[in-house]
């Protein structure tokens, strides 16, 4: 018997859903639900399962237990292992309110101290009540991850108080970002107190790779496949945050080779290998070599080394993945891959040449400010409407060379497209074919940042 003020109750309750579906576990009356939209299988779970209207109420969702439902679909690796399938958005934030707020007695730590986690298997071809549910279980979060977790939540408080909430972007923090919640739509923006420009309706969220992390301990799975750059709790006290602890590791090498950092740290690596600077940057942390950095993955940090020429520009431009041709024309810019990557936030290790010896410059932490992502957009777009028009292939020069419509480097200060494939031969499909050419393939193409934004907004900067 469910007992509602009784967190062991609850959450015993809940364990029984484990390996069910919504259909076995709740029986025929669910199929008459009627709920719609994104978040419905936590709605059905809430009234069908547990027996209560779903709300968007303050309070958690078992009051007197001082419990929080959330649901959230997973995917499948080819080991058997799960991994989120997106990040865990939670409350939405109030920007009237919050800026008075103070963590401790938050509107997000009253609902969000205590998750109880459903973490259901999303496939596709099934309809959500045949989902099955492979994971249950509560998540009160490590003394070490609140300490950061708070420290995103003052950031967040503060840009609002600084009139800034319509520049909130996921990159600016660790664990807890303020993901875009609503449709692009003029009814999803709000009001903001310290600024007239109104603001995108936004929630408090676990980033997806600190999901990763929940997962992996509910799951049991093995976790020294990490390292960790905080080892003790009071280091956050000395030094702030993460970006700190970081950046200081690294302030003590500046101006030295790559070899002269091995020989300081006693190190004999294979520097042909593709590894090496990641190797490199695991043993200024202090990270045996070959494992992740723990607080990076939790914080989806993407790491970039750079090499610099004497002239201060990156050697190259930077890539990012691939795209397919047909899901970049199938997917809103707001739930793009290319915004996510453009919101994410970055840890750059700047190498530079000197009389052929790389030494290290200098380490940053960077996201893209909220205006040079509007004008990266730009380019999206374009990308976007070349291949719904069918004209990808502009020309096929007497060498047969096929140049293309795509966006340049010349025609936006941030980003282009050029190739990232094998080879000509390695490709995605169109969702149109090409007017010219007939093609209803083509060679695999993805975003670049374009090097002389990397020097003169990042490096620079």
């Amino acid at each position: 018997m469910l007992d509602i003020s009784s967190a062991n109750s609850i959450i015993n309750f809940a364990k029984k859903l484990k390996g069910q579906t919504l259909r076995q576990a709740c029986g025929k009356e669910i199929e008459k639900h009627g709920y719609k939209g994104k978040g419905n299988f936590g709605q059905i779970l809430e009234k069908f399962y547990f027996g209560y209207e779903p709300n968007s109420d303050a309070e958690p969702d078992f009051k007197e237990a001082g419990i929080e439902l959330k649901s959230s679909p997973l995917k499948a690796l080819k080991n058997g292992e799960f991994r989120s399938k997106e990040r865990l958005v939670l409350n939405i934030i109030n920007y009237l309110e919050v800026h008075k707020e103070y963590f401790e007695t938050s509107s997000f730590w009253k609902k969000n101290a205590h998750l109880l986690l459903v973490f259901y298997l999303h496939d596709r071809d099934l309809d959500l009540l045949d989902y099955i549910i492979k994971l249950v279980d509560a998540w009160k979060y490590p003394e070490e991850d609140l300490k950061i977790i708070e420290q995103d939540w003052n950031f967040i408080k503060q840009k609002i108080k600084d009139g800034k909430a319509h520049e909130l972007s996921e990159g600016d923090t660790f664990y807890l970002g303020a993901c875009t919640k609503g449709s692009t739509a003029l009814k999803s923006y709000r009001d903001q107190p310290f600024n007239d420009k109104k603001a995108k309706q936004r929630a408090y969220s676990l980033k997806q790779g600190y999901v990763n992390h929940i997962i992996a301990n509910i799951a049991n799975e093995e976790s020294d496949v990490y390292g960790k750059i905080i080892k003790r709790v009071d280091i956050l006290d000395k030094l702030q945050s993460i970006e700190d602890i970081v950046i200081s590791k690294f302030e003590t090498f500046y101006g030295k080779t790559a070899e002269d950092i091995e020989n300081i740290l006693n190190l004999n690596l294979n520097q042909r290998a593709k590894s090496y600077f990641a190797n490199l940057t695991n043993a200024v942390l202090g990270i045996e070599l070959g494992k992740k950095i723990e607080e990076f993955e939790k914080a989806d940090i993407k790491v970039k080394t750079i090499r610099l020429k004497e002239n201060n520009l990156p050697n190259e431009h930077i890539s990012f993945s691939p795209f397919k041709y047909q899901e970049l024309v199938e997917t809103d810019w707001e739930d793009s891959d290319f915004k996510n990557i453009l919101e994410s936030k970055f840890f750059f290790v700047f190498y530079q040449y000197e009389n052929n010896n790389l030494k290290l410059r200098k380490v940053k932490f960077w996201n893209m400010p909220y205006s040079d992502i509007i004008e990266a957009k730009t380019v999206w777009n374009r990308m976007v409407d070349t291949l719904q028009k069918g004209e990808v292939v502009r020309k096929i020069t007497e060498k047969g060379i096929r140049k293309t419509f795509f966006p340049k480097k010349r025609e936006n200060r941030i980003c282009h497209i050029r190739p990232h494939a094998r080879n000509a031969a390695d490709t995605y499909k169109l969702p149109v074919v090409d007017k010219l050419t007939g093609l209803t393939e083509y060679t695999k193409h993805c975003f670049w940042l374009n090097a002389s934004y990397v020097k003169d907004e990042i490096y620079l900067n």
